[in-house]
């Protein structure tokens, strides 16, 4: 690939075409270049650095969501998720997809729901996430677009309207991460002292901490063989 510097964009991409481009165009570059071309200073460490790497590349796909609830590119139903994984594609972490709603779920369908919003259509773009390798050296994969097939939406229904089920019912202290197969529920705060209201197990309100959908390696790790598997049919140039 020719290595070019790359411009800040500055307004939001017009169509999924123009994304795409975009996108394509971080294949192979090194988080120390992105950097440099967009004035941030690298982090010594990912741990206290979270979702910098994602807010990077926003800023040369021209995200414009910020941490609102919505979808990353709202104007074309697309949102943008960084993954990290191994030399062999293997995702190295679960992939938070919004926070949990505790109360006001009576009544709520699926299709209503904030997870099938942000599911809906996701850019997939692989990052290399070895620990061994610093930072700025590490680079940006080829993305993926990706929208749930029929089975992969039922699937994510099922566990979505179980674990809403359970939270109505006042089970929320119950649920843990090994509940559901393509999607989990686990803790979202940095400690234990920020809490927020829920329902108890006897109808009663509690405080407990907040709660975050996650999606499971294993589910996201077939998105990305099968969607890195359609491009290269596709004979992506880049």
């Amino acid at each position: 690939m020719t290595a070019s510097p790359l411009a800040i964009a500055t307004t939001p991409p017009a169509d999924i075409e123009e994304l795409m481009q975009r996108a394509d165009q971080l294949i192979g570059q090194s988080f120390g270049d992105l950097a440099r071309y967009a004035g941030v200073e690298v982090p010594t460490s990912m741990r206290h650095a979270k979702g910098w790497a994602g807010q990077l590349i926003e800023l040369y796909l021209g995200a414009t969501a910020g941490s609102k609830q919505q979808q990353d590119f709202p104007t074309l139903g697309v949102e943008l998720k960084t993954i990290p994984v191994s030399p062999d594609a293997k995702p190295l972490e679960t992939t938070y997809v919004c926070i949990t709603p505790l109360l006001g779920l009576n009544g709520v369908t699926w299709q209503q729901s904030n997870v099938r919003n942000k599911l809906q259509q996701v850019l997939w773009i692989p990052v290399d996430g070895r620990r061994e390798i610093p930072i700025a050296e590490r680079t940006v994969g080829i993305p993926i677009l990706w929208q749930p097939s029929p089975e992969e939406d039922q699937l994510l229904r099922q566990d979505w309207e179980e674990i809403s089920e359970q939270i109505i019912l006042g089970q929320v202290e119950s649920l843990t991460a090994r509940f559901g197969t393509a999607l989990q529920l686990r803790p979202k705060a940095a400690d234990g002292s920020r809490l927020t209201d829920a329902v108890g197990t006897h109808g009663e309100l509690i405080k407990t901490r907040p709660r975050g959908y996650y999606l499971r390696k294993e589910f996201t790790q077939q998105i990305l063989l099968q969607g890195l598997q359609q491009r290269l049919q596709a004979g992506l140039t880049f």
